[in-house]
């Protein structure tokens, strides 16, 4: 860092410490900056600015570039509905009794208030574009969250998922599971998402409220589908292939079970066993989807600047949980593991002095919420499980938390479990170690164990749970689950 860069970002953390030390009185005198909240379905870290050198994503990089890249942040629960509720909610699964894709939030705390609930009840506009909350019918609506009606919050119809005509005269929403097809970006839902979004934005410039915009795009997610320009973009010989594609071993059974979901697409053997090449092309499709997205995020960071509303706008883009392609001898998400629970976080606030900052403190998305508020100069609602992130945006290298948290429900039957499942597997990621428990839900038993140790083993290929000379560890691990994130908060955190 030169010397010009040493004072600019010197003088940012004067200003943002004088300004955290305010009263919150006095905070929320200053004009609130508006909110672009970026959802992404899917979305590993399969990030240039994450340090993957095969995707190809310069437009989240330029925003990682002026904002701050948590290297390590993790949901509470790989699948879509429980990790966008803990973020929306700021509260962990248990909480909110949501562990599955069909429960809506409210049958448990009825009076709960939402991110963007809490952002319209102090004044703000909230709109809501493409998939925010997950779930057909009920579960993906919420009007108390909204301003105005939400906009393609579910989408089920097979013209805007394919293009093609061959996948176009299929059955069902599982045709094949990769297309790339000569269309316009448009052609698939997300492009349409895009769309409204621009001319949303560009209705909103023309309000006086601050306004909370949310814009969910659907890819990654299978099927992987993109329009073949995006595709153009990799050598597909080039893309790596998984590190290792058996299971890890020693993993219990609970760990390792499949979650079936690329299963029952038409290109897909049904029991699961793909070929080299198979692998290769779903990897393709894979980047060629995270680049079509990165294209899509491009397009909504050039109206924020064209608009000249990009000085008074807080973006944030995150993707609701980790993806396995293979890696582990595992598909898609649905477990406990670091691939599953790992998800990228990029948080940019309008005026900081300093760009392309990142942190390797472990954070949650629980704690996206309070972190909004504190930016936009809001109090937290009583009972958010999270904590700001705002004194890491400061200090990215300060004394963080000492663990983050997981869970995932596994039914004796099956994999498509309702409620809570028959057995719950908690887990615990350190510094140093991932320790789970798969506890029996009605009786608490543990019934399984798991220990990875990333200072030997970083790609989580053998549980060493039962070996004899890390007895002290997993005790050690099991009690530290058991004093839960209150336990893990940082010490000198108020």
């Amino acid at each position: 860092m030169n010397s010009n860069c040493r004072i600019t970002l010197t003088l940012f953390l004067i200003v943002i410490s004088s300004l955290l030390s305010q009263p919150a009185a006095a905070r929320k005198s200053i004009k609130r900056p508006n909110v672009l909240f970026i959802a992404i379905d899917d979305l590993r870290p399969a990030l240039g600015c994450y340090g993957d050198k095969a995707a190809v994503t310069p437009n989240i990089d330029r925003l990682a570039n002026r904002g701050m890249v948590f290297n390590r942040a993790y949901c509470q629960q790989a699948v879509c509905s429980p990790s966008r509720l803990s973020l929306l909610t700021g509260r962990r699964p248990d909480t909110i009794r949501v562990w599955d894709l069909a429960t809506h939030f409210r049958e448990a705390i009825p009076g709960i208030v939402t991110l963007p609930q809490h952002f319209r009840n102090q004044g703000y506009h909230t709109l809501s574009i493409g998939k925010i909350y997950h779930g057909s019918g009920k579960p993906s609506k919420d009007p108390p969250s909204w301003s105005v009606k939400p906009k393609y919050d579910f989408v089920r119809d097979p013209k805007v998922r394919y293009a093609l005509p061959k996948n176009l005269q299929g059955k069902g929403l599982k045709r094949s599971a990769i297309e790339a097809a000569n269309v316009p970006d448009n052609a698939y839902i997300d492009g349409i998402v895009c769309d409204a979004a621009l001319s949303a934005l560009a209705e909103l410039q023309a309000q006086t409220k601050p306004f909370f915009l949310a814009v969910g795009y659907r890819k990654p997610h299978l099927p992987f589908c993109a329009p073949q320009k995006y595709w153009n973009l990799y050598d597909r010989a080039t893309i790596p292939m998984p590190v290792s594609a058996e299971h890890p071993k020693g993993a219990p059974e609970l760990a390792i079970r499949s979650w079936v979901e690329l299963e029952g697409y038409s290109d897909i053997p049904k029991n699961g066993q793909l070929s080299t090449d198979k692998v290769r092309e779903l990897r393709h499709g894979y980047y060629a989807c995270v680049s079509y997205i990165d294209a899509l995020v491009g397009r909504l960071l050039d109206r924020l600047a064209a608009l000249k509303l990009e000085d008074n706008t807080v973006v944030v883009l995150w993707g609701d949980h980790g993806y396995h392609l293979g890696e582990q001898g595992l598909w898609t998400k649905a477990n406990n593991y670091e691939l599953s629970t790992r998800v990228p976080l990029i948080i940019s606030i309008p005026g900081r002095a300093h760009r392309g900052t990142d942190t390797d403190a472990l954070v949650e998305f629980v704690d996206v919420y309070p972190t909004l508020t504190d930016i936009c100069g809001l109090d937290a609602p009583v009972g958010v499980e999270g904590i700001s992130l705002m004194p890491l945006l400061v200090k990215p290298d300060r004394a963080w938390k000492s663990a983050v948290f997981s869970q995932y429900p596994r039914a004796n039957k099956g994999n498509r479990h309702r409620g809570h499942g028959d057995i719950m597997g908690y887990a615990i990621r350190t510094d140093h170690f991932r320790y789970v428990e798969w506890h029996q839900w009605k009786t608490k038993q543990v019934v399984a164990r798991e220990l990875y140790d990333y200072k030997t083993d970083s790609h989580e290929m053998k549980n060493v749970a039962a070996e004899t000379d890390r007895v002290s560890t997993v005790q050690k691990l099991s009690q530290r689950l058991a004093e839960g994130w209150k336990a893990a908060l940082p010490r000198d955190y108020k």
